[in-house]
């Protein structure tokens, strides 16, 4: 069990701790007197730190790399308003040290449970194109295990293992109450499939066995050119899926991100596809603001959450004082 979690950094102010971390990333920079400083991002499961080594660089620069898993001491301080770890010493951890629990955060969720939901949702799918297309991606023992492992994002939304699952099963659960109130306009099957497919690349696009970051092919590809060729790749084992169904759940996988600004090629040109993009975007900011929330538990307004490019009003916690008002004058 780690001695000191990053979440509890305020509790440490001014205080030298002992602990160990993920290295996310290291860099070694000059100084102004031109010897060399290093600069690293240190995270467990509560959060990254930025971290500096300024002396005895020479001794450690060499002992650990990024992705490692490192035992550090030294001090936490604050600089320019953020906490930040200055080093003393530094080393690498063996094997049988680490508990990689207390590097990832994951969901607090029954993963096994999710992935039970997500099927009864394709089990309930009417068009058997679709609900074949999406019982054999469920068959895959690969796709399953990553499936149910991988984050839905390195940072923005769902950063945590298991994080895909639950934003996807979510959204299936969105998805379910919105076409009901547009029956004449959205094809429930297609939605759920294009929910299904609109991030599973992210299997393949991010590293999450250490800390959370980009693969090669994720980095020079992207999500959603991955997700063309992993439909291409289950349609080939389907003979006779329509054509018309294959154009349209590609267009869904290419255009979820609504803009072209934010990364899609083309935008929504059709109702499952405007729903989809919408709902997904939906789930994500509803996410980000719980765990916003999440890490200032007595604060009404919070800091300023660079996702989102706004502070955030915790409107629970705000009308908590109206109901207290409440109790007291039936009193």
């Amino acid at each position: 069990m780690k001695e000191f979690y990053i979440a509890e950094a305020a509790r440490f102010e001014n205080q030298v701790i002992t602990s160990s971390f993920v290295v996310v990333s290291k860099q070694a920079k000059p100084k102004k007197s031109g010897e060399i400083y290093l600069s690293l991002v240190l995270a467990d499961r509560t959060g990254h730190l930025d971290a500096k080594m300024w002396d005895n660089v020479a001794d450690h620069i060499n002992c650990f790399e990024q992705d490692d898993f490192v035992k550090v001491r030294g001090l936490i301080n604050k600089f320019n308003g953020r906490f930040q770890l200055t080093m003393h010493k530094v080393r690498s951890l063996e094997d049988a040290e680490i508990e990689f629990e207390d590097y990832l955060p994951r969901t607090n969720k029954d993963i096994n449970a999710l992935w039970h939901a997500l099927g009864e949702f394709v089990a309930s799918f009417q068009d058997q194109h679709l609900k074949g297309l999406l019982e054999l991606f469920m068959a895959d023992p690969r796709i399953e295990h990553a499936y149910k492992n991988a984050p839905a994002a390195k940072s923005l939304h769902h950063a945590f293992l298991g994080g895909l699952l639950e934003h996807v099963v979510s959204l299936f659960q969105v998805c379910d109450l919105a076409c009901r109130n547009y029956p004449d306009m959205i094809n429930r099957d297609l939605l759920l499939t294009g929910a299904f497919l609109h991030d599973v690349g992210k299997i393949h696009e991010l590293t999450f066995s250490r800390s959370f970051g980009y693969t090669t092919r994720g980095q020079l590809l992207g999500h959603m050119i991955i997700e063309l060729e992993m439909l291409q790749q289950k349609l080939a084992e389907l003979p006779g899926f329509p054509d018309e169904y294959k154009t349209l759940l590609e267009h869904m996988i290419i255009s979820h991100h609504g803009k072209h600004e934010f990364g899609s090629p083309k935008m929504p040109m059709f109702p499952e596809a405007m729903m989809l993009h919408y709902l997904d975007d939906l789930d994500s900011k509803m996410e980000s603001m719980r765990a916003h929330f999440s890490r200032h538990p007595e604060a009404e307004w919070t800091g300023y959450n660079a996702s989102l490019e706004r502070p955030l009003l915790n409107s629970k916690k705000f009308l908590e004082k109206l109901q207290a008002a409440k109790k007291d004058e039936s009193k």
